[in-house]
């Protein structure tokens, strides 16, 4: 593993009280991104909310740049949201087409929710035994029955699974069906300019930016389609509806600490990103797998730094969560039967240490979850 990586990584935040292996849900921010958001609140009281706005551009448009570097896209086609949800509300809300969509049997049940309350049909794609999408199937399925969107959760919430998202594109773009990316957990963890007609993701979790911070991005092809609901369509007014989504009143500091953010991805490299992350996976699940009868779902090279462990009988994962946190410090996240219902059989234990894990914190865990 990269340890000098790990080692700038948590030399640029505050010290952790204890283990954070949470980067899933909520990464720690650097002292660069809290400053800066603190900075920005200071000089709206200095200057007043619209100056200290159109000061903030510059800085903005940063953070636009860097998200179309890895999405494959451009700043123009970027927007910033409130997160990963309104993100998908938002692009569901003006869509063009058919209301169908294709997704995996694992899929986030809130985006589910979500398609469902847009007027979508949604439909399963083809699997392996692991959940994995099959591409071979692929091609078959949007022959025999196109829908009107892919939608592929690049990594999924409840299990650290990497989809093969660049070839799930690839013929996603053959067959003419848009293929919209949620990276909401791939962001960071894989390479996700893959060509993909939409991608949207949060700040808080592997980009380690503030939460309540997002983006949408959206290709143009796609985006000269999209049906602008805020003013009407047919109002006789400037601005499509990706321009439609930005808002005058929203948390401009946040925006701006998750720009830092992305330039301190930028700036340490998102190809080594990956393979620490990687790194930190195969690490993770070596020390714990089997540990006092907790078993590791993922294969131990999976590319990415989510770990699940299935509980031996009688173990509850919620009560054993809130044990790490109380007696060991340790922050962790219990994925629901909810959070995937059509895939999750009980709940499991996430781990999802970020670059700076250390050997020594994989070891705390270990004594800690044995008896």
């Amino acid at each position: 593993m990269d340890e000098e990586l790990g080692r700038r990584w948590r030399a640029a935040r505050p010290p952790m009280a204890g283990v954070h292996l949470d980067s899933a849900a909520c990464s720690r921010q650097s002292h660069a991104a809290i400053d800066t958001a603190a900075q920005h609140a200071r000089h709206e009281a200095e200057v007043g909310g619209y100056v200290a706005a159109a000061a903030a551009a510059p800085a903005l448009d940063a953070g636009r740049a860097v998200i179309g570097a890895l999405t494959g896209m451009t700043a123009s086609d970027v927007v910033f949201t409130t997160g990963s949800l309104h993100a998908l509300d938002l692009l569901l809300g003006t869509w063009p087409g058919e209301r169908s969509a294709a997704c995996l049997p694992g899929e986030f049940a809130p985006n589910l929710a979500l398609l469902a309350a847009h007027g979508f049909a949604v439909r399963a794609l083809p699997v392996d035994g692991d959940g994995r999408l099959r591409v071979a199937d692929l091609a078959a399925a949007l022959r025999r029955e196109p829908p009107g969107l892919v939608h592929l959760d690049g990594v999924t919430s409840h299990r650290g699974l990497a989809q093969p998202i660049a070839e799930a594109a690839q013929i996603c773009a053959d067959h003419g069906v848009p293929l919209v990316l949620d990276a909401a957990q791939a962001m960071i963890q894989l390479d996700c300019a893959v060509g993909a007609a939409a991608v949207y993701s949060s700040s808080r979790k592997w980009s380690a930016g503030p939460r309540g911070v997002g983006f949408l991005a959206v290709a143009p092809e796609l985006a000269q389609r999209l049906v602008r609901r805020v003013p009407p369509a047919d109002w006789d007014v400037p601005g499509g509806a990706l321009q439609s989504f930005e808002h005058a009143e929203t948390n401009l500091a946040a925006r701006l600490g998750y720009s830092v953010a992305l330039g301190e991805i930028a700036a340490a490299g998102p190809t080594a990103l990956r393979r620490r992350l990687a790194a930190v996976g195969a690490a993770t699940r070596a020390a714990l797998d089997g540990v006092a009868g907790w078993r590791v779902v993922e294969p131990v090279d999976e590319p990415t730094a989510i770990t699940t462990l299935i509980p031996p009988p009688g173990v509850d994962p919620v009560a054993t969560r809130a044990a790490l946190i109380a007696e060991h410090g340790i922050v962790t996240t219990v994925a629901e039967v909810a959070r995937a219902p059509f895939e999750l059989t009980g709940p499991v234990l996430r781990l999802s240490p970020h670059v700076d894990v250390t050997g020594d914190d994989l070891e705390r865990v270990a004594a800690a979850l044995a008896p």
